[in-house]
Formats: C-alpha cells, sequence, structure tokens
C-alpha cells in the first residue's frame, strides 16, 4: 500500500540554472525517484541541453525522472554566465509556465532552490506545497539567513562592502572580511559580489513560504550550524555515483583517467575550482607558474570560462601544456569523483564550493584551500 500511494506522488524539483545547484537537486530527485516519487526535473532550456550532451552514459537519468524545460528570458547572444542578469529575467520568463506545468501535471510539491525563492509564490499560487532546498552549507545557508541583521548592524554595506571589524558569532567566530560574498571577486569584478547580496536579500523575503529549508548536509558534518536552522532538514551529503553522475553542464575528460594511472600513488596535486569559480588573467598567471615551478606532477581543471577581465585571452594554454608536458596535464572538465578516489592523487586545490568539499571529505583527500 505505501508503495502504491509513493507513485502517485508528483514531485517537481526546481534548481538554480547554474551546475552546482543542478547536480544536488538531481541526486534528491533520484533518491525520491529510488522511492517510487514521480520527478519532474525543470531545468532551462539551454542548461537541459548542456545537462544531455554531457552525459558520457546512457540511462544516467533513471526512470522516474522527467526533465522538462522552460524559458530563461536571455536571448541567443546573451551571457548565460551573468548571475545578476538571470536575476533578473528569470522570474518574468519563468513564472507563467512554471504555474502551468504545475497545475497541469497534478505537482503535489515543488522543491526550489534556496536562490529561486520567488517561485515559491508561483508554487503556492497553484496549489502545491512547497520545500527549498539550500545547495549551501549549513553555515553559509545560516550566514545568509542573517545577512539583513549584518548589514543592519553596520557590519556590511547592501554591496558586500565590510564596513566594520569585529567577529561574527558563527561556528566558529569568523571576521566580516571571510564572508563568503565579502571574499568573492573582491579585486577583479566587485558587480558580482553586490548582485550575489542583493539576490540573497531578495530571496530571503520568499523564504518564510517554505515548510521546510532541506540541506544538503548532515548532523555529524554540521551538528553546531544546524543547531542554528530550527526549521533544516538535513538530507545529505547528496553526491552523485561515481560511475553514473548526471548534472554536468561540459563533458568529462576520461582520458585523464589514465595519465593519473601512469602517476606514482601519493604524487598528483589536483586543481580544481568548481562550475562558478574565476580568476583574473593576473592570477591565472601567477597560479599557472606556481604550478609548473613547483616540479610535482598536476592535474588542472581549466574551464573555457575560467579567466575573467581584462587580458583573459592573453594566456596561451597551449603553449603551457608544452611547457609542462610530462609533468602536467590541463583538461576542460574531470570526473571529478574518480580522480579524488584514485590513489595517485596527494591533495586538492579547491575553491572549497560545498559540492567539491563534501567530495574531497568523502574521499579523504587532504585540501589546499
Amino acid at each position: 500500500m505505501a508503495a502504491a500511494a509513493a507513485t502517485q506522488t508528483r514531485v517537481m524539483v526546481l534548481p538554480f540554472p547554474a551546475q552546482g545547484h543542478v547536480i544536488p537537486l538531481m541526486e534528491l530527485s533520484r533518491k525520491l525517484a529510488e522511492h517510487g516519487v514521480e520527478v519532474d526535473f525543470v531545468n532551462t532550456e539551454f542548461n537541459h541541453d548542456l545537462v544531455m550532451e554531457a552525459m558520457a552514459e546512457k540511462g544516467a537519468i533513471p526512470d522516474g525522472i522527467h526533465m522538462l524545460t522552460v524559458p530563461d528570458g536571455l536571448g541567443p547572444g546573451d551571457d548565460h554566465a551573468d548571475i545578476g542578469k538571470f536575476v533578473k529575467d528569470l522570474p518574468a520568463a519563468m513564472s507563467g509556465r512554471l504555474e502551468e506545468m504545475i497545475r497541469s501535471r497534478k505537482i503535489r510539491w515543488v522543491i526550489v532552490d534556496v536562490s529561486m525563492s520567488w517561485a515559491l509564490q508561483v508554487a503556492t499560487a497553484a496549489g502545491a506545497r512547497v520545500a527549498s532546498f539550500s545547495t549551501y552549507s549549513a553555515a553559509v545557508f545560516a550566514l545568509r539567513m542573517n545577512l539583513p541583521k549584518l548589514i543592519e548592524d553596520g557590519v556590511l554595506d547592501e554591496s558586500g562592502n565590510v564596513q566594520g571589524e569585529g567577529k561574527i558569532q558563527m561556528v566558529p567566530p569568523i571576521n566580516a572580511s571571510e564572508i563568503p560574498w565579502v571574499s568573492l571577486a573582491s579585486t577583479s569584478a566587485p558587480e558580482r559580489r553586490r548582485n550575489n547580496i542583493q539576490n540573497v536579500l531578495q530571496t530571503n523575503l520568499s523564504l518564510p513560504l517554505a515548510e521546510v529549508v532541506i540541506c544538503n548536509t548532515s548532523m555529524e558534518l554540521e551538528p553546531d550550524a544546524l543547531a542554528l536552522l530550527p526549521n533544516a532538514l538535513p538530507l545529505g551529503p547528496l553526491v552523485a555515483p561515481t560511475s553514473r553522475p548526471a548534472g554536468h553542464f561540459l563533458p568529462e575528460d576520461l582520458a585523464c583517467l589514465a595519465w593519473l594511472d601512469a602517476q606514482p600513488p601519493g604524487s598528483v596535486v589536483y586543481v580544481a575550482f568548481g562550475s562558478s569559480g574565476f580568476l583574473d588573467a593576473t592570477q591565472f598567471q601567477e597560479l599557472a607558474d606556481g604550478l609548473a615551478l613547483s616540479g610535482r606532477p598536476f592535474l588542472w581543471v581549466v574551464r573555457p570560462d575560467f579567466t575573467i577581465g581584462a587580458g583573459q585571452d592573453q594566456f596561451d594554454l597551449d603553449a603551457f601544456r608544452r611547457r609542462v608536458e610530462g609533468q602536467g596535464l590541463v583538461v576542460g572538465w574531470a570526473p571529478q569523483q574518480r580522480v579524488l578516489s584514485h590513489r595517485s592523487v596527494a591533495c586538492f586545490v579547491s575553491h572549497c564550493g560545498w559540492n567539491s568539499t563534501v567530495e574531497g571529505v568523502l574521499h579523504g583527500v587532504p585540501f589546499l584551500c
């Protein structure tokens, strides 16, 4: 009887259109489908195509998950990495179609990414029950929820600039300059920081509509941070199966695994800054020189859009590959879990996004942050 009832439940899952948000929500959807729940997974049309093309293995999306699409409001020439434009245009572009889908497909629950909290109002108006999903650590999510008070207390201004010193009483206490949105692009792209701050303030307004906030963490990982979030339901960590990942926007370069096989155990420095981390041209050059001069074997993930700002096109990646031939390997995207679990990997140079942090901890790899 319980299984029969579960198959009648249809849930919509709505991620923010960025890879680091799609992947954990895809894993939550996989868990729901394994328990007989029908899941409508809604990507933007642009991201849907990326996800389907990047999947190396047919059947990576299990039965019970239905991949649906909505427009994102951006034109063919628009930059889909422009978070500020996304935040501005998504509600108008998606709201009508989302409400129609919720009603016509008889959705009972909608699980909404916290960065898409405006959609909680749409789902509620369409008669569905709603939950929010935090792709962040519980500690960072608690910071997000307390951002208005940090501004009110004069610690930050509304652009994320530090206005006062002193410790913020988190777990553990941190300096204002250590808040993630403050350190984000602090010199190269301050507008990204301001856009993030404004997005957090806006999304916080709708979060009280959610009956529960699902967090991609566990009580064992973050007991103190979860104590700050009485409405949180820890259901993590949600990590994709190593052999059947889904949700990536870029195809994985599996050839790097053969290269790792040829390296001595515990020798390789793995360098990856996630799906949305950026370096300016100077930082990029310094990192490249540092890796080359280290004399250590390294595997470096360099996305096509990894550098930003003036001089971003001046670095000759092919010339660098020739320079480090026999020492290092540069790829566009790597099968990260398979890399982190490889015997040759010594450490992980990371931007410490939550997905990467959880994967590194899972495989017991030391971090250089």
